[in-house]
């Protein structure tokens, strides 16, 4: 008996037993007092009406705890993805107006998801387009730039020039990459496919990729983890997003600072941190750092274009993880990936 198991609807019943209990009871009472003897037929007669008016009201329950099951389930259906499911709603009275009004909320649902699902096409399309269109002046641009890098050797002003342009258009193209590939993520037309990867792998060939860069900079970057650990993981995307957190260590470092990236399982998850020991993030930026295109008034670098942290987090988030950051300002900041393990999934 489903409707028992409601304690509203079980102390109501336990209400008018005891009421038709007691009202027997003083019947009967009532009788044996004027006429000093009990009525049968009307004990009977009243046994039968409390019965009919208990089985009436547990009919009456029993359809209603129908009814709303039958909403139960078309609302599990329409959250499990089917936009068609609606709770039936023929009848009057005041649950029938909740469930016509859960049934417009359903299909106002149905109408914004649709309108973002445009949106974001439209925006996918658009910037794709835009991306792909660059491309070309872009190539044109970067030959023509390193023309005049050759011819300008015995020129040191116009050489500076030269290579000042080299940087902005690297910076041009990095935006262009960096909008498309965020773009893809949201639209949800970039499909992750994973495979089990070495941690330390992956890890030795960001940490190759920043060789040169930390030898120029004069920083030190290390590794620290097992070399056996495995990651369920698209190896390219989780290299782009770990390679943003350790480009914008560099960038937030000054010559002599070390990078660490750091990996670790334990719990049913996979850690890997990358700290620094530089500027650090100011706490007015410590909860914006992730919107895209932010631009803090305390960075010392002028050169990112607030893209590469909102990558790496919706990459991370793409491979059902999360990112998180703690920073102390002019002391560093340490970035954790945590992603569940192999047999976790």
């Amino acid at each position: 008996m489903k409707i028992l198991q409601n304690r509203a609807i079980r102390q109501l019943f336990f209400a008018d037993a005891v009421i038709m209990a007691v009202f027997l009871l003083l019947s009967q009472v009532i009788i044996w007092l004027h006429v000093e003897s009990l009525s049968l037929p009307l004990l009977l007669l009243s046994v039968l009406v409390s019965c009919g008016i208990l089985g009436i009201c547990f009919r009456y329950f029993s359809k209603q705890n129908d009814v709303m099951e039958d909403a139960v389930s078309a609302i599990d259906a329409f959250l499990a993805g089917d936009k068609n499911a609606r709770i039936t709603c023929d009848d009057e009275g005041e649950l029938y107006k909740l469930f016509h009004s859960v049934n417009t909320l359903a299909t106002v649902l149905n109408a914004h998801a649709e309108h973002e699902f445009q949106a974001r096409e439209f925006l996918k399309g658009t910037i794709s387009d835009i991306s792909h269109q660059l491309k070309t002046p872009l190539t044109a641009l970067n030959i023509y730039n390193g023309l005049l890098q050759d011819e300008a050797e015995g020129l040191p002003e116009m050489k500076e020039l030269a290579d000042l342009s080299e940087q902005e258009l690297d910076r041009i193209e990095t935006l262009v990459q960096n909008l498309l590939k965020i773009t893809k993520l949201d639209a949800g037309s970039i499909v992750i496919e994973k495979a089990p990867e070495n941690v330390a792998e992956i890890m030795n060939d960001i940490e190759l990729h920043f060789a040169y860069r930390a030898k120029q900079e004069q920083k030190e970057i290390t590794l620290s983890g097992s070399d056996t650990d495995m990651l369920l993981c698209d190896r390219d995307w989780m290299v782009e997003a770990i390679s943003n957190l350790v480009k914008n260590a560099f960038d937030h470092t000054s010559a002599g600072c070390r990078i660490q990236i750091i990996w670790k399982q334990a719990a049913g998850l996979t850690q890997i941190t990358v700290r620094d020991d530089g500027s650090g993030i100011h706490p007015e930026d410590i909860h914006h750092i992730f919107k895209r295109f932010y631009r803090s008034r305390f960075s010392q670098d002028t050169q990112g274009i607030g893209l590469g942290l909102p990558l790496s987090k919706a990459i991370i988030e793409a491979h059902d993880g999360n990112l998180t950051v703690d920073s102390i300002w002019g002391q560093g900041s340490t970035f954790v990936i945590s992603i569940p393990n192999l047999t976790e999934l």
